[in-house]
């Protein structure tokens, strides 16, 4: 799930791989906005057939806190 994410968030961020990693945090190593996290959430949501709330999506700090959710929920 990790890798999943890390790539869907290289693709989004046109941000290499490599620099992208569990610890890493959204808004300060991935420079992601408020609108940037919606956007990101209804790529998951379509991706992986969920429906994540939106009250949710602000809890996401890290790339691992994502995946720990739609390891959750898939």
């Amino acid at each position: 799930m990790t890798d999943k994410v890390i790539a869907m968030l290289s693709e989004y961020t046109e941000m290499e791989r490599g620099n992208i990693s569990w610890d890493s945090s959204l808004v300060g190593d991935l420079g992601l906005s408020s609108l940037d996290m919606v956007n990101l959430a209804v790529l998951f949501e379509e991706e992986f057939g969920i429906e994540i709330p939106d009250r949710k999506i602000s809890e996401f700090a890290t790339v691992g806190d994502v995946a720990d959710y739609l390891r959750g929920h898939v």
